[in-house]
């Protein structure tokens, strides 16, 4: 037998008026809780417990703070900000599934609102996690932790199951579990793997680190302009170079940080968007070519190549083009209400809506699961002649030409979020 972890995707269906006001109470209670926390400093168990015990929050959500609060207080993550939209955390005990098959939505969850009052609200299921849902009901797979969060006025559970499966038979050396990457700018990259259903499996975001890239890059644009109109040459040539050598950091950080991701998946091979294809691809209209061609794709893809080449873990890459605009559960083409949402055209498909870096992610993966992929040597014969601007001969990153306010932030601090 082999112990197996899924995330369980589930979408709550329409609260009443009540029921959504209790939601955002949970919600609200939440995040002041963490907040103050947070800016307390609690580095232990016990530190935490005093701050948020005084919030109206069931037990089960003030027992999960009180052990994340540490780790981000520098334990695990040692975060020096947070966003005020990470999900609502539940520990193991928290929620209670019930089916009713007879009925024309089959789930219904038991979501803790404070200690002696819960919510029963009916949910519809990603209809591939069918098998994992009845398991966890006939008590055949172990409940961990849940996430409860807000998108787009539709409320969503992420619930963590554990479960033993027969073996399968041994894979060959060439069956690997591709590692989707996407690079943007809501979050500077976005990492995750498929599940065999498709489901996203331990997404993680570091959209903290796109919002200072782009606070950075916003920073040099506007002070080498004002340096320059005062003839203030070699001013703005040191205080540009001092600003990229920050970006740099950011960069060699998260991707030392995506290769980790990578070491902790069984077989791992990381995909990457080939850059030939988005190079000669990219005609956004004059505004985003400007952007996109600054924004370092190349400079992320170097870095974690030879990061990756240290830890013996294979690269490939994929065409990329529609990764941001298809949608991973049924293929159709979406689009982007939002630079942090992907919303899917089929109305009968049960994504809707969906965290935009995490689609992509999975996109990317699937391609490389399909087939598809083009190696470094494949590649190399493609470039254009003087272009140095690609992976495999990792120029420097370009200056940047525009500024673009901080897109909405779905997600949550150093990849903890829901997907």
């Amino acid at each position: 037998m082999t112990e197996l972890t899924k995330t369980l995707e589930l979408k709550l269906v329409d609260p009443n008026v009540h029921k959504r006001q209790k939601l955002r109470e949970t919600r609200e209670a939440y995040q002041q809780a963490l907040q103050e926390a947070f800016a307390a400093g609690c580095d232990t168990q016990s530190a935490a417990n005093d701050v948020v015990v005084e919030y109206d929050l069931s037990g089960y959500a003030k027992n999960v703070l009180k052990k994340y609060v540490p780790q981000l207080c520098g334990n695990s993550y040692d975060a020096t900000e947070l966003h005020n939209d990470h999900p609502v955390r539940f520990t193991n005990e928290g929620l209670q599934l019930d089916h009713q098959p007879q009925n024309a939505i089959e789930w219904y969850v038991k979501i803790p609102h404070h200690e002696d009052y819960h919510l029963w609200m009916p949910a519809r299921a990603n209809p591939e996690q069918r098998d994992w849902l009845e398991a966890v009901y006939a008590d055949d797979a172990e409940m961990g932790e849940s996430r409860l969060f807000e998108r787009d006025g539709t409320w969503y559970l992420h619930i963590t199951v554990t479960r033993d499966v027969e073996d399968e038979s041994e894979a060959s050396a060439d069956e690997r579990t591709p590692i989707g990457v996407d690079i943007g700018e809501a979050s500077l990259v976005t990492v995750c793997h498929p599940d065999e259903s498709g489901s996203p499996v331990r997404p993680r975001l570091w959209v903290d680190d796109g919002k200072a890239v782009r606070r950075l890059r916003k920073t040099y644009f506007t002070a080498k302009r004002r340096l320059q109109k005062r003839g203030s040459e070699r001013i703005a040539e040191s205080y540009g170079d001092a600003l990229w050598d920050q970006i740099d950091d950011v960069f060699h950080r998260v991707t030392r940080e995506v290769v980790a991701y990578a070491e902790s998946v069984e077989n791992p091979v990381l995909v990457l968007e080939d850059l030939t294809y988005i190079r000669e691809n990219m005609d956004y209209g004059e505004y985003m070519n400007r952007r996109l061609h600054g924004w370092g794709f190349a400079k992320l893809h170097a870095q974690i190549r030879y990061k990756a080449a240290e830890k013996g873990i294979p690269v490939e890459t994929v065409n990329p083009q529609n990764t941001s605009k298809a949608c991973h559960a049924c293929g159709e083409h979406g689009y982007r209400p939002r630079q942090a949402t992907f919303r899917c055209s089929n109305d009968s498909c049960w994504v809707g809506e969906y965290q935009a870096d995490v689609n992509g992610a999975i996109n990317i993966a699937d391609r490389y699961r399909s087939g598809e992929s083009h190696r470094r040597s494949d590649r190399t014969s493609r470039q254009k002649a003087g272009d140095d601007d690609s992976a495999t001969d990792g120029a420097s990153l370009t200056g940047p030409q525009d500024s673009q306010a901080d897109a909405e932030n779905q997600q949550t601090t150093l990849g903890t979020n829901a997907s």
